[in-house]
């Protein structure tokens, strides 16, 4: 999709950047591609930080450690701190009237994550979790087959990604919010969510801890109904290496995404006979954040999307995403 072409712009949006890590800068590249917003500031409580950010983004946006002033000069906000600073962000700039669009997972608590999104309709502005997966046309593109029956009902979903992670990183050195499932598991509960629904009856996690003490590799087992007439499992890893794809069985066939299946540009319809496959290719440019931000920059136009099925549906699920790390951190914190 060319988001240059695709929407009519009011005015361009001033947004600002949380955050000066490795996703805030892709984001500066992906930005470039999205016509009608303009990154006007950077915000960092250290301003040595900021001051780099905005020098390598080319000199063209401020920069500040003053969150006031930064949130008074900008529509909109793009999260992109560490994790765990994401809930207190948020709720800052949509109590001031700010849309945000902010860096998974939004919050570690159901809770939390319900009172986010109570601002932002109180607020009347648009609150995003940023998960480009569910905005590029491979993912929609699954939504439709998926819906459309080709492959019968789904019953189980299967979905992986796994990234072998150097020690040193945030991913593991942050023991309280680092680990694989709170860095990955996002993106593989979003296919489990979105195709078998937020009602889960149970929900089982078995992981192999890394030396710094989280979690290296973590599968996680959910069960729709006592009789596991549903199910679905999610794997994740920073020191396990597995095949990064993602499986939607269903009742007349299967749906089968290679790795990396959360930039899906191929996937296959297969059935029991083996000679029947159909084949789907996809569009995928750039590193996909250009998707959700304009998805973001839509429905900040279109206040109307806020009300919408879909908007509905991604808040359910941002909600229930939630409460499984809620749930996950508490188990890990007695292994």
């Amino acid at each position: 999709m060319n988001y240059k072409k695709d929407y009519v712009y009011f005015r361009r949006m001033k947004l600002g950047i949380i955050g000066t890590g490795r996703i805030a800068k892709r984001a500066v590249k992906e930005l470039g591609e999205v016509e009608g917003i303009r990154l006007h500031a950077v915000y960092n409580p250290n301003l040595s930080h900021a001051k780099e950010f905005a020098r390598q983004a080319g000199g063209r946006i401020s920069a500040t450690d003053d969150l006031d002033g930064f949130l008074d000069a900008v529509d909109a906000v793009y999260i992109a701190s560490p994790h765990e600073s994401h809930y207190f962000y948020a709720k800052k700039a949509l109590e001031g009237g700010i849309h945000v669009i902010c860096e998974k997972p939004m919050a570690f608590e159901e809770s939390r994550a319900r009172e986010l999104y109570a601002i932002a309709q109180s607020k009347n502005c648009v609150l995003m979790e940023a998960v480009k997966t569910a905005y590029c046309p491979g993912f929609k593109e699954i939504e439709r087959v998926i819906e459309s029956g080709t492959i019968g009902e789904v019953v189980d979903v299967e979905a992986a990604f796994t990234r072998l992670t150097s020690i040193g990183l945030r991913e593991l050195e942050d023991v309280k919010y680092g680990g694989a499932f709170t860095e990955f598991g996002t993106y593989t509960l979003l296919p489990i969510f979105r195709f078998l629904g937020t009602e889960y009856k149970e929900v089982v996690f078995n992981s192999v801890k890394a030396d710094t003490g989280v979690d290296g590799y973590t599968k996680v087992f959910l069960n729709y109904d006592e009789s596991m007439v549903k199910m679905a499992q999610s794997k994740t890893g920073l020191t396990v290496k597995s095949e990064g794809q993602l499986l939607i069985s269903g009742t007349k066939g299967y749906l089968i995404v290679p790795s990396p299946w959360w930039l899906t540009r191929y996937f296959e319809v297969r059935y029991e006979d083996p000679t029947i496959i159909k084949k789907y290719y996809c569009e995928f440019e750039g590193d996909g954040l250009r998707y959700e931000f304009g998805e973001f920059f839509k429905r900040v136009q279109e206040k109307g999307l806020m009300v919408s099925k879909d908007y509905e549906l991604e808040m359910e699920e941002a909600i229930a995403r939630a409460g499984v790390f809620e749930r996950f951190l508490k188990t890990r914190q007695m292994l």
